[in-house]
């Protein structure tokens, strides 16, 4: 399942939100892209989604979730990759 969190992460000027897979990676690279999002946008374990595009990943399929629950469920998954 494709999970996204609130944009909460002030950076660069906007705020962000972490759009993650609780299923694989290629679950995760395969949304992202057909979401146009770019491939520098993934961190390890998550793509940064820009808060202006929030909406649009919860359209296309994301499931809204607690920042708490995305870690929960990588962490579960065996897909968190810490620093």
């Amino acid at each position: 399942m494709i999970l996204i969190d609130p944009p909460l992460v002030h950076r660069y000027g906007r705020v962000w939100s972490h759009l993650v897979s609780d299923q694989s990676f290629e679950e995760l690279h395969a949304f992202a892209a057909s979401a146009g999002l770019p491939p520098r946008g993934f961190h390890r374990d998550h793509y940064d989604v820009p808060q202006e595009y929030y909406d649009q990943m919860v359209v296309l399929g994301a499931t809204e979730v607690s920042t708490r629950e995305v870690v929960r469920r990588l962490s579960a998954a065996g897909l968190r990759r810490r620093r």
